[in-house]
């Protein structure tokens, strides 16, 4: 799952290369802060087909996985899309938290 992510001016965009795979055997889910993809592909199972049997396969069968923390994100401002074998999702930016400069802590 080779992937770029762009920063821009207005968010994150997070390409991602799922060649061979069909839109609907790839799956992205939003938990706990972390932005999950997972694709799967796979293969007939049939040995043989009318010109003969296959003696060997080198094709890609399986299921893959990539997770990215994307903190306190709702889901309905991420959008996807899936074309040609390349996932394009936007995320936006989250709005930086200034932490105070200094604090004294009491210890008792």
């Amino acid at each position: 799952m080779n992937t770029d992510i762009k920063d821009t001016d207005h968010g994150y965009e997070i390409t991602m290369n799922l060649p061979g795979v069909k839109k609907e055997d790839v799956k992205a889910e939003l938990k706990n802060g972390y932005l999950t993809i997972s694709a799967s592909k796979g293969l007939d199972k049939d040995q043989k087909d009318k010109e003969g049997k296959y003696i060997r396969q080198e094709r890609y069968a399986g299921a893959m996985s990539r997770s990215f923390y994307v903190g306190d994100i709702q889901p309905e401002q991420i959008s996807a899309k899936y074309e040609d074998g390349i996932l394009k999702i936007s995320l936006p930016k989250q709005e930086k938290k200034e932490l105070p400069k200094s604090t004294t802590i009491a210890i008792g």
